[in-house]
């Protein structure tokens, strides 16, 4: 999924991962870098996203 924060020094950054936890007054997001804690005043939207695609081989070996 992803979740599009508003930043406090205004503008907005995105989260993208797997959903661990869903709260009412929070959401945790595993990503590659690990866990993140969104609380739900810094939600601007959110959706679900296909998972990344399986890594290609390399040609010609």
């Amino acid at each position: 999924m992803v979740v599009r924060r508003r930043l406090a020094e205004g503008g907005f950054t995105d989260v993208l991962g797997e959903l661990v936890r869903c709260a009412p007054d929070a959401l945790v997001v595993r990503t590659r870098r690990g866990e993140v804690l969104v609380p739900t005043e810094e939600i601007a939207l959110g959706k679900l996203v296909p998972p990344a695609p399986a890594p290609r081989r390399p040609r010609g070996t």
